[in-house]
Parts: structure tokens; C-alpha cells; sequence
């Protein structure tokens, strides 16, 4: 996992709440269980005009205009603004795969559904919650600004932009270390590799049995 220690990028509003997974990446696309590849479908029934399937050529489908990633302002965002209850339905990790995979480093939400959440985390994306008000400034200032971008400090834990006040934001000791030094689940189990030889040596002299075929 890629170390996310500061960043700074385009912000896009997606302003709607209670957006479940099937609709960040919908059920046809969980085939496939490496973590790459998923970008190009994130949203997809709300980027396209029709029923997307694996491995169809993207770029031969009709685009839904209308829908905000699809509008040239935002086409190079990376920072996703939006509203309460985001990543909420069911927990495929592959709604953050998605995310990640077209480019979004940050989400900012007043809430989010827990397992959603925690998977953020162990993918290297950054899910900052801020409250109503601050949500609704910033949709404001997206909105009357194009281009309007964010400078993420998570060693600091705050949000600078160009034209408005810092917004300082929290995030949990652990997870705020897992992300700085690009620690997955498998990475922080990693960290132990000679206990765990130690253990399985020992387990062998003890208990051959269950090492046998």
C-alpha cells in the first residue's frame, strides 16, 4: 500500500447521501478479485447511458453528461466530496478498490458506513469526516469555483485550500500511522515474520502431527 502522508487535489461534489456500494461499483463487476481494473466502472450506472459488463470497451459507451465526473471540470479529480451514510449497503472491499483504482485519494463526508470505512484504511484512501456545515461550505466554494482544490496534511490533520480557512479534521492514532508509513493488514503482519518462524518452529517439534500431509 502506497504511503499517504500529504496531498493536494481537485474536488468533486457528488451531492447525494446514502450512496451504497452497488451503486460505487455495481454487483456485475465483483468477478474479478485483484484490486486493479475497477476505475473505469466506479459509478457505472450513473457515468453511462447503459448496462455496463466486464471487460466491455468503455470508450464505445454512451456517457451520461449529466452526472458529474463525466463534466470536464472534474475529469482530473482526486478528492470526493459528498454527503452522509457514503459506502453504505453491502461490504465488498471492491467499492474502495474502485475509488482508488479511478483515482480518489480522499473522501470527505459528514458519515460513513463503518465496514466502509475501515476498508478505506487498509486500501491508502483517506476517509475524512467533517460536520454538516463544513460539508455544505465546501460544496459552496466547488461549486463557485472551478478547479477548486484541496491541500491534504495528514501528519498535521488538516485541509488547506488557496481561497478559504484551514479545516482541521480527526482520524484515529492507528490508522492515521498505518496510512503514513503505507501499512496494509498483510504489512503490519509482516512486521512480525521471525515470531511467527519462531512460533512455527516450535509448534513443529511440539506437534508434528498437524504438519503432516
Amino acid at each position: 500500500m502506497n504511503k499517504f502522508v500529504s496531498f493536494r487535489g481537485i474536488v468533486a461534489p457528488l451531492d447525494r447521501a446514502n450512496i451504497d456500494t452497488d451503486v460505487i461499483i455495481p454487483k456485475q463487476f465483483l468477478k474479478s478479485i485483484k484490486r486493479s481494473g475497477f476505475g473505469p466502472n466506479l459509478f457505472d450506472d450513473w457515468r453511462y447511458l447503459d448496462r455496463g459488463e466486464p471487460g466491455e470497451d468503455n470508450s464505445r459507451r454512451p456517457v451520461n453528461p449529466d452526472f458529474i465526473l463525466n463534466q470536464t471540470r472534474y475529469q482530473q479529480a482526486s478528492i470526493l466530496l459528498t454527503r452522509k451514510n457514503f459506502g453504505c449497503g453491502s461490504s465488498r472491499e471492491h467499492a474502495p478498490w474502485a475509488l482508488l483504482d479511478y483515482g480518489f485519494r480522499v473522501i470527505l463526508a459528514p458519515s460513513f458506513a463503518d465496514i466502509f470505512f475501515n476498508n478505506c484504511f487498509k486500501n491508502g484512501i483517506l476517509p475524512i469526516i467533517l460536520s454538516d456545515q463544513k460539508i455544505d461550505d465546501l460544496f459552496a466554494v466547488v461549486e463557485s469555483q472551478p478547479g477548486f482544490k484541496l491541500g491534504v496534511d495528514l501528519q498535521q490533520q488538516t485541509l488547506v485550500s488557496e481561497s478559504g480557512p484551514t479545516i482541521d479534521f480527526d482520524v484515529d492514532g492507528f490508522r492515521k500511522h498505518c496510512l503514513l508509513e503505507g501499512l496494509d493488514d498483510i504489512a503490519l503482519t509482516l512486521q512480525h515474520v521471525d515470531l511467527i518462524k519462531k512460533y512455527e518452529k516450535q509448534r513443529l517439534k511440539s506437534e508434528p502431527w498437524i504438519f503432516t500431509e
